[in-house]
């Protein structure tokens, strides 16, 4: 029997694909415990009609923010943080705080993972912070000033 998979199943399928397995695991398990709906002609189409939107959906996402990284190129964000005289910081500035800067400055959301940081900042200074996804490249100046 050919069956949809509606969740990951361990060394069977995966989420969304369609397989051939017994009828009987098919009928006495995968269907039962909504694994998996049996793959019949419409639900066939619905389904191939569902992947092309999620295609389509994530293609717009990743071009969306191919646009928001190269509107980044050259900006320079400042942020304040607590310091000791020697200009060590007392709390370090990850990817995440970089992600949150960004979202408060520029007002454009981005996911931590574009943001290339090599080790966490622990120091007064200015940085250049790279942030990539695919083939869309930019250079952010972060400028890390202590706070009284």
């Amino acid at each position: 029997m050919k069956v949809i998979f509606l969740k990951d199943v361990a060394k069977v399928g995966q989420h969304g694909t369609m397989k051939d397995v017994s009828d009987g695991y098919a009928l006495n398990f995968l269907i039962p415990r909504g694994l998996a709906i049996q793959a019949t002609p419409d639900k066939v189409a619905a389904h191939l009609a569902a992947q092309k939107r999620e295609g389509e959906a994530h293609a717009a996402a990743e071009a969306e923010l191919k646009k928001t990284i190269q509107g980044l190129e050259g900006a320079r964000l400042e942020l304040e943080a607590r310091a000791t005289d020697k200009g060590g910081l007392f709390k370090s500035i990850t990817t995440s705080d970089v992600v949150k800067l960004i979202t408060d400055k520029k007002g454009v959301a981005v996911p931590e993972k574009v943001i290339e940081l090599a080790k966490p900042i622990k120091e007064v200074g200015e940085y250049k912070i790279k942030v990539a996804f695919a083939d869309a490249k930019a250079e952010v100046t972060l400028a890390i000033i202590a706070s009284a």
